[in-house]
């Protein structure tokens, strides 16, 4: 990609665990990292990944800084992580906000959430110098309904306030066509659905979790959400499998950008005849 595309991905690890038996982690490690090296994302943000998990991508694929600043080493836990290649961005600060009426205390959960969750996100500067933005990956629960909710909204907050573009990935648990998704892709979080945008279908082709049986089910849960600052140029579910066996249980979903020319801090979001 030229210097003005970027290339953002999200990707559902599936947590380590023996009980997958063929598809455990550790028999598709591999297949995770090289499709990733094959795509090249220059933001990657991943869920459900442990520490052993997120270390072994970040021996693999070295190019990739790990988002990882003051996170207590848990190997239990799993959290929305974001990649990011050092030849595009030089990060500049992280964080972590947990998705609960006390976000700033630790593994903190609240309503009917039946874990907790979490979003990570980064403010970082392009190779040019020019460029500021965020990057926020997440994993809404899977169980709450009212969680989810709540969730979208504390998120949804964040990056209404934000004066520089964002670019908002992950794993929501819900299908488009859900409060989550309105939530999330409202008029005040200046959010655009990238595989929307395109006016690509809304059916079973679009759905991205599959079990590691190669077959859609339930619904398009995994989304790419930027601002009007970027131009979608691609995006792509990708259903990259090697003898019949895939590197997770969700397909991993890929957009390709346009970013705005020039970006500093404190210069309104939203605007697009900076594109390229």
């Amino acid at each position: 990609m030229d210097r003005a595309g970027l290339r953002v991905m999200t990707f559902n690890l599936r947590f380590e665990n023996d009980r997958d038996g063929p598809n455990a982690w550790e028999h598709r490690k591999e297949m995770v990292a090289a499709l990733i090296d094959r795509y090249s994302p220059d933001i990657l943000g991943t869920q459900e990944g442990k520490w052993p998990q997120l270390l072994y991508l970040a021996e693999m694929l070295p190019e990739y800084r790990l988002c990882v600043d003051d996170r207590p080493f848990d190997p239990k836990i799993q959290c929305p992580t974001l990649f990011v290649r050092k030849s595009r961005f030089r990060i500049l600060n992280h964080n972590d906000i947990w998705l609960s009426e006390t976000p700033d205390i630790y593994l903190s959960k609240s309503w009917d959430s039946a874990f907790p969750r979490m979003m990570s996100y980064c403010r970082m500067i392009d190779d040019t110098g020019s460029m500021h933005l965020y990057a926020g990956v997440t994993h809404l629960d899977h169980m709450g309904v009212a969680a989810r909710v709540n969730q979208a909204r504390i998120i949804a907050s964040w990056a209404g306030k934000m004066q520089e573009p964002v670019i908002l990935m992950g794993d929501f648990n819900e299908a488009p066509a859900s409060d989550v998704h309105r939530i999330l892709t409202a008029p005040e979080t200046k959010l655009f659905d990238t595989w929307q945008v395109l006016e690509k279908p809304e059916d079973e082709t679009s759905y991205t979790h599959h079990g590691f049986t190669g077959k859609p089910r339930h619904a398009r849960m995994d989304w790419v959400l930027a601002d009007a600052s970027f131009r979608v140029t691609d995006a792509r579910i990708l259903r990259d499998a090697e003898d019949g066996a895939y590197p997770s249980d969700h397909f991993p979903y890929m957009a390709d950008l346009v970013m705005p020319k020039q970006f500093h801090a404190g210069r309104p979001a939203g605007l697009t005849d900076d594109l390229t």
